[in-house]
């Protein structure tokens, strides 16, 4: 009998963020947890830790693959810590190892993410996010952007 797989969500955003970019991260945390997947994140500060945290604070489990080699630069709510040794280069492996992207605002780092995994053809949907990327999805909420990625990804 085949084991039941988990759905990983990834959730990329600045390292730095504003109250309310951190307050959309952590409710996205949180409804990825509700349904049962994995959070896949950059593993540092900023929307990483706020995504991480929601999700934690849900019971959910959560992956960071930090850019670096020391495991204690992980926010406090990662599970599993990755260490890349990679840098940015790091990017990669979040959009590779994640079934769909969800952009939370962001920054440079965020766009090189949105970008491989749009490359990889996964689906990408932005929040609150300043570029207009041809491929991604914009979304409203936290809730909307969850459900829509569960939806693309069970192929309904």
């Amino acid at each position: 009998m085949k084991p039941q797989v988990r759905k990983q969500i990834g959730v990329i955003g600045a390292g730095a963020c504003s109250s309310e970019t951190r307050t959309l991260a952590e409710a996205v945390g949180k409804e990825i947890a509700k349904r049962g997947a994995v959070l896949v994140c950059g593993g540092l500060g900023g929307v990483m830790e706020a995504a991480a945290c929601g999700a934690k604070l849900e019971g959910g489990t959560t992956i960071g693959i930090l850019p670096g080699t020391c495991r204690e630069d992980a926010n406090p709510w990662v599970d599993t810590v990755i260490l890349s040794g990679m840098g940015h280069a790091r990017n990669a492996l979040i959009a590779q190892s994640s079934d769909a992207l969800i952009a939370v605002s962001g920054e440079y780092g965020t766009l090189s993410e949105i970008a491989l995994g749009l490359k990889m053809g996964k689906p990408v949907f932005v929040l609150d996010c300043k570029w207009e990327i041809e491929g991604t999805q914009r979304v409203k909420s936290p809730q909307e952007a969850v459900e829509l990625a569960f939806a693309l990804i069970e192929g309904r």
